[in-house]
């Protein structure tokens, strides 16, 4: 029997530590603790496995193993790993112990770490109850994750193990959580289309401006296929912002920058007096916010609403237009979803709409099926935006526009529809690589077109998806209700005799 562990089996487990809070805590809470508590055991595991390691390799000296330890990608202090607090489970300040013991792995990690805990409260009445119950439920968690099957050492577990797990956690618990989980997570298929229609490069930097738990960043990172990128993100949640911190470590991409800020409001990707510009932005933004920031909009230090600003009770224009002008001039790429009220509303979002589509940006307008996400049944759009599509950009002389209607690109499931990464989500990728046309599925529209539409860009105008109805024979029909009723008179005929054998009243 080999040691080495299934994603499968650590999802399992993991997933079975969080009936400690179900039923108690909200999922929207709960997730926080045992995402801590993963991460916690994960790099309690790997400190142990590395100092294994030295130890074996120093020949026991103990200066040489703590100068080595002190070059590893983090530093766990001494009386902080999950361990330590596994063997004073039974302490009844059990909560505080866990709080004190993140904040000192916060304080020798403030590079990568820091802040990463402070929305976490393991000693907390309101969340977790009062002392005993408090207590009883802690002690049942540290129970769990010291379960052979969530040994993650790295003899154990690969390091893609342990990343795939948390995002799946964050998938589940954004089903459980319902509606609020569109704070925090992106359904995977969904992500990973996202990120194969912006194909980040080798050398690209890479922006999400609501990187919620940060799996785009990290899809969209995986597309390059190497390790010659550079992320930025940033999320107006803390604690999911403290999510998508531990995500980033835990997929080893600890040199991703993600700020915790109000993108609309007060970015923090700034460079001097300028938006730090990026060669990918991709994003799934909260659809129509509202109280967006609308009022000071107009005096934007960063003169981002020059096309227009959106109305006060729809943000989904501010997001898309954020992500324009933080994307690079003449080359930059965007890739954003957005609700299908975008297409076709009228009145700011109008102006604005046929303010970027006259500039030449609009590149691509892709209709997904409905019900994809546990936050919304309703159908979404992906839109793309080339700026290599402007005067002196590499694709300056492209015009037109690639309609795509994949909203019936699915496989219908217990909750959620599905797109499959092997049929629907590669015909959407070869279909716009291509700018390829298919008769009732895509189609690639002029300005003309488009000006004659108002600048409206409802898919349906643009892809024709009616399905004739097979043509009637009125006299056939006719004819079988005749045959049909003769029949039916004989079988009544046949019945009532039965009957009257029978001596049963017809």
């Amino acid at each position: 029997m080999s040691d080495k562990l299934t994603q499968q089996e650590v999802n399992q487990t993991a997933w079975a530590a969080c009936d400690t809070f179900r039923g108690v805590v909200d999922a929207g809470q709960y997730k926080d603790y045992i995402l801590v508590m993963l991460f916690l055991k994960y790099i309690s595991d790997l400190w142990n496995d590395h100092f294994e390691t030295y130890k074996k390799q120093f020949s026991g000296d103990e200066t040489r193993i703590r100068r080595r330890m002190e070059r590893e990608r983090f530093n766990l202090p001494d009386g902080a790993s999950f361990y330590d607090l596994y063997e004073q489970r039974d302490e009844p300040n059990i909560g505080e112990l866990i709080n004190i013991a993140l904040e000192k792995i916060e304080d020798a990690n403030r590079t990568k770490l820091e802040g990463v805990f402070r929305n976490i409260d393991f000693n907390s009445e309101s969340n977790l109850g009062r002392t005993k119950d408090r207590n009883r439920r802690l002690k049942h968690m540290l129970d769990d994750f010291n379960k052979p099957a969530l040994d993650l050492s790295p003899s154990r577990v690969t390091e893609d193990i342990i990343g795939e797990c948390y995002i799946y956690l964050i998938s589940r618990f954004a089903s459980d959580a319902g509606k609020k989980a569109g704070e925090f997570y992106t359904p995977s298929a969904v992500s990973g289309l996202l990120a194969k229609l912006a194909a980040p490069k080798p050398g690209d930097t890479i922006c999400d401006p609501a990187c919620g738990s940060g799996s785009l960043l990290i899809r969209a990172a995986e597309e390059v296929g190497s390790d010659n990128y550079a992320l930025y993100g940033q999320e107006v949640n803390g604690a999911t912002w403290a999510l998508a911190r531990m995500n980033m470590f835990l997929h080893s991409k600890d040199a991703a920058k993600i700020e915790w800020c109000d993108t609309l409001n007060s970015p923090a990707l700034v460079e001097g007096d300028h938006l730090q510009r990026y060669d990918v932005v991709v994003a799934n933004p909260p659809f129509s916010l509202d109280k967006w920031g609308a009022d000071n909009a107009e005096h934007d230090q960063f003169n981002r609403f020059w096309r227009g600003i959106p109305p006060k009770s729809k943000g989904d224009y501010a997001f898309i237009t954020h992500m324009i002008e933080i994307a690079k001039r003449q080359s930059g790429r965007v890739a954003v979803i957005v609700p299908h009220g975008v297409l076709f509303r009228g009145g700011a979002e109008g102006k604005i709409r046929q303010q970027l589509i006259e500039e030449n940006l609009l590149d691509a307008v892709i209709g997904l099926p409905a019900n994809l996400f546990t936050t919304t049944g309703i159908p979404v759009a992906i839109l793309i935006f080339d700026r290599s599509r402007e005067e002196g950009g590499e694709n300056e002389d492209r015009k037109d526009v690639l309609f795509i209607d994949a909203s019936k690109e699915f496989t219908p499931g217990k909750t959620v529809n599905i797109m499959h990464e092997s049929t629907h989500i590669k015909k959407v990728l070869e279909t716009y690589h291509e700018r390829r046309l298919t008769e009732k599925y895509s189609h690639l529209a002029n300005p003309e077109e488009i000006a004659e539409n108002d600048f409206n860009l409802n898919i349906p105008r643009y892809v024709d998806t009616f399905e004739p109805e097979e043509d009637i024979d009125v006299a056939e029909v006719q004819k079988d209700i005749i045959r049909i009723e003769a029949e039916l008179t004989s079988v009544r005929a046949k019945m009532a005799g039965y009957l009257r054998e029978l001596g049963v009243d017809a």
